[in-house]
Formats: structure tokens, sequence, C-alpha cells
């Protein structure tokens, strides 16, 4: 992207266009605030219409365009479809931040079906796919380069009980991500891995306020906290922006020291 590394700022994000799927709330909405923030049209994506309406008024307060879009990521051509929609609306997909997925149940691996650990697949790690491929299918159209993003977790590295197909579906992203960065390279796209720890979101709230587990887990926090959407705000401008156009292929770990202690 010539025009955006010849910025003075290369955290200036004006023209930018840049999409977050799962966007409606928690670290999604957290990575749009901060992309917005810095001045990049926004799209959010997800699948409760009330709920990114209420995302995006809040992200119009910033004052860069915000367009909210219903799309579930497991429907091939609706993502394709949504894809062809944000390039045609803005004139370009500058960078894809693949950050929707699903818990899925606590079942032991041994009573798991094929069908349970397929329905948190098809979300967590088809839907990651699905999104960036179509993503980088309309970057390299518009032949500007961009920035590709998938959203793991430390599932991805250490042992979750109960939950195989969620710990799966993240390991997988970072292997898909590291195949697409080697790739699209060629084209002047990179694309990275964003590992968060513990973040205190609608989908992990219930257990973080079991004092049972909090009071395991918590002490091994270095920072002493839960993270929280404010968190990765920086982190999505960054692998958003031309200051990180040689970073390509890696992981960036979000998770207060967790596993480093």
């Amino acid at each position: 992207m010539t025009d955006d590394a010849a910025r003075t700022d290369p955290f200036d994000l004006t023209g930018h266009v840049a999409v977050i799927t799962g966007g409606g709330s928690g670290i999604g909405l957290g990575m749009a605030t901060g992309l917005s923030r810095a001045g990049a049209s926004v799209v959010v994506i997800g699948r409760n219409p009330h709920r990114l309406e209420d995302a995006a008024a809040q992200l119009r307060t910033q004052g860069s365009p915000v367009l909210a879009l219903t799309c579930d990521v497991t429907d091939e051509q609706a993502v394709t479809d949504t894809m062809a929609r944000v390039r045609a609306e803005f004139g370009s997909l500058d960078s894809c931040f693949a950050n929707a997925g699903v818990r899925g149940t606590f079942t032991p691996v041994l009573d798991t079906s094929l069908a349970e650990f397929r329905a948190t697949t098809a979300v967590d790690l088809d839907g990651v796919f699905l999104t960036l491929r179509e993503a980088a299918r309309q970057m390299v159209a518009a032949g500007r380069g961009g920035s590709l993003v998938g959203v793991s977790s430390l599932g991805a590295l250490q042992g979750m009980p109960r939950q195989p197909a969620y710990a799966a579906s993240k390991a997988g992203v970072t292997a898909l991500i590291d195949s697409m960065a080697v790739e699209l390279a060629r084209h002047g796209i990179r694309a990275n891995t964003i590992q968060p720890g513990w973040f205190d979101t609608d989908m992990t709230s219930a257990g973080l306020a079991d004092e049972r587990f909090s009071s395991r887990v918590l002490p091994r926090v270095p920072a002493r906290r839960w993270g929280g959407p404010e968190d990765v705000a920086g982190v999505a401008a960054y692998l958003a922006s031309p200051a990180s156009r040689y970073q390509t292929g890696d992981v960036l770990r979000i998770d207060g020291g967790y596993l480093k202690f």
C-alpha cells in the first residue's frame, strides 16, 4: 500500500476500510473502536442486528463512517456477497478481522458427537476461512494489498478439557493465518493472529464471575486483572496500519503475561 506507506503518521487510518466479524460486542467491538478512533471506515458484521446497530451507534460518536451488516459466517454465499458489498460501498477493503466465534458446549470428549464438534468448527474455523478468503479475493482484485487478522485463543496452546472443538478451531486459525501469510505476501497482503488470554466478555463473564475459578486463575495473571475490549483497540489499529507492513505470519498474544507465569 504505497499511499499508506507515504503518510507522515503511520497510524492514521483515514481512508482505510476495515471489516470486523463479531463486531457487535466484546473483543470485536474493542477492535472496531480502535480502528474507528484511528480514522478508519468500519464495517461491523454479526448475526444479531440489534446488537450490531447498538455497536454502530456507539462507533459513530467517534466521527468515522460505520456500516453494520448482518451475516452468518458459516454461509458461504452470504460471506461472499457481504465482502463484495463492502468493496462496492466503500471502494476498497483494506483490512479484515475474523473475530466471530462461539464457545460451544462443555462436553467431555468421549461424549462429544461429530455434529456437536462440527457445530463449533463451522463458526470458529470454517467461518474464519470463508471470511478471510473472501476479503483476500477483494484485496487481490483491488491491487492495494491489505491486512488479514484471525482471532485465536490461548486454547490453541493449552489443553482445554471438554472443549475439543473450540481448541482445535483456534489452533487451526493460527495455521490458516500462517498459510495465508506465505501465499499472499506476493500480493502485498499480510496475515497475523491475535491470541487473547482471559478477557471479560459476554462469552466468558459467567465463568470469570465464579469465585472458585477466579481465585485460581486471576493470581496467575501478572497484570492482576482480566483483559477488556479496550486492550485490543491499539493492536487492531497497528495491524491495520502501514506501521505493521513488514509483520506477517506472526502471533500477537494479549494475555497480561498469563502464559509466561
